[in-house]
């Protein structure tokens, strides 16, 4: 059955006819356009317990204290908000005379377009709140960044999504896949992006915030999400600000010892080129949503198995929806103009330079190439060993390239743009994911001997990748 979607109106009147919710409301830059509705809607005096708004940063910080970075539109800054607002709900408001109350507190941050519209806005949107009166409150956070020309539209969409947070939060929260969906509810896709989110609290304990990331892309939400080795989401401009990165892309099902060759060895190269501060370096572990699309619907316990594994060998994870590499460095690019690596086997460079991929640009292969090489970008191969020998290898030197682009090729070889990874292990080049993988769901031997050290453990105690599956084969 299809989920009702109701206006910002009555999602807010529903709300304040519900005698058990109540709470604050806490903006910060865009106005009081979220509890502006609850006001318009009636009613509004059973629900809103305080509403504020902190414009002056001396007044922001005198309430909420100062931050490190003294910036304001910031998660840290966001969740001071909501730990000092609901603090005073649960001081203020003796529980004995609200029994059946659920305090919430909603908190905003945010900074809408500049005049120039050289800034197009972003901000920090989250809400603490109980699902019954004697429970810990929970909290949901994201990240929002904005694509409307006109602030004044920017704040009218801020005002309803933060209506569709509070009714998701009361309404949905069974569902957080449903919550999430009901975020962009009467809003276009294309005014906001929501790049990161997370929900912790005790009626969340089963929400893997992996999982959301992946549903944030899926759902068209964002192109590109990243979780750290704990799990969480991340804010891709908090990580990757004006940094030095490094991104292996793969399948990592599950990842091997060839994988870890890469990187190792990739980052090896890396940190040595001038422009390279290895105490400024962030490395990536990128699965594109194609990858994951592979077999044509998203096994969602596939991608938690690859994630468990990446993030136990403690890597910090990329989800993306780029599947060509231009495109995955012009999204790096928003965030750094530092020095930037890929590492990729010789199957992957050749794609690079198979036009067939860039049909959709006016310009075709040279546009792609314009954006991907006008950064300040380093390209890493990893060989691969040619069927049928027993030792041979294929290098950048044997690749074959058309003969149209030939020289573009041979002008980034020269350069050293593109160069061979030489130092790799000869001795894993015969492993692959995909053998692995079949080794694990079928019950043979000897797939440990292919992946890194203690991963096999995680598999077997988690019974990651069918694992499981072939236990209960053998006991049959």
């Amino acid at each position: 059955m299809d989920r009702i979607i109701l206006s910002p109106a009555q999602k807010a009147l529903k709300i304040n006819l519900e005698p058990s919710i109540y709470g604050t409301f806490a903006e910060i830059g865009a106005g009081q356009e979220v509890v502006r509705h609850f006001f318009r809607a009636g009613a509004s005096s059973g629900t809103i317990a305080k509403a504020m708004s902190a414009y002056d940063k001396d007044f922001s910080d005198a309430i909420y204290g100062v931050e490190d970075d003294r910036r304001y539109v910031t998660e840290p800054r966001l969740r001071k908000m909501l730990t000092h607002e609901y603090g005073l709900i649960t001081e203020r408001l003796n529980r004995e005379d609200h029994p059946t109350k659920k305090f919430f507190t909603f908190a905003n941050t945010v900074a809408t377009i500049n005049f120039t519209k050289s800034f197009k806005g972003q901000g920090w949107v989250g809400m603490r709140f109980q699902t019954s009166p004697d429970k810990e409150p929970n909290d949901i956070v994201f990240h929002i960044r904005m694509h409307e020309n006109e602030a004044r539209h920017q704040q009218e969409t801020i005002g309803i999504l933060g209506v569709n947070l509070i009714y998701g939060a009361f309404y949905h929260w069974e569902k957080p896949v449903e919550l999430l969906e009901s975020l962009y509810d009467n809003i276009s896709r294309d005014a906001i992006e929501i790049d990161s989110i997370n929900f912790n609290g005790p009626d969340f304990e089963s929400v893997d915030n992996r999982l959301m990331s992946l549903y944030l892309i899926k759902k068209g939400f964002t192109d590109a999400v990243i979780f750290g080795p704990e799990g969480n989401n991340i804010l891709p401009a908090d990580l990757l600000y004006k940094k030095n990165i490094l991104v292996l892309r793969g399948s990592f099902r599950p990842a091997t010892k060839v994988n870890i060759d890469m990187i190792k060895k990739g980052y090896g190269y890396f940190v040595k080129e001038k422009k390279v501060n290895r105490d400024n370096l962030v490395v990536l572990f990128e699965i594109t949503l194609n990858n994951l699309l592979a077999s044509g619907e998203i096994d969602e316990q596939d991608f938690l198995d690859r994630a468990e594994v990446l993030c136990s060998l403690g890597q910090t994870v990329l989800i993306s929806n780029y599947q060509q590499y231009y495109k995955l460095v012009e999204y790096l690019g928003r965030y750094t103009k530092e020095r930037m690596g890929l590492i990729m086997g010789v199957g992957n460079l050749k794609e690079i330079f198979d036009e067939k991929y860039y049909r959709e640009l006016n310009g075709g292969i040279l546009e792609a190439f314009g954006i991907l090489f006008s950064r300040d970008l380093k390209v890493y191969v990893y060989p691969t060993k040619i069927e049928g020998t027993d030792n041979e290898v294929e290098t950048t030197e044997w690749i074959k390239i058309h003969p149209r682009l030939k020289p573009l090729y041979d002008y980034l070889l020269f350069n050293r743009r593109i160069r061979d990874i030489e130092n790799y292990d000869p001795e894993i080049l015969h492993i692959f994911s995909s053998d692995v993988l079949r080794q694990i769901k079928n019950g043979e031997t000897g797939w440990e001997d292919k992946i890194p050290a203690y991963v096999d453990h995680i598999i077997k105690e988690h019974h990651l990748f069918g694992y499981q599956a072939q236990e209960e084969n053998t006991k049959l």
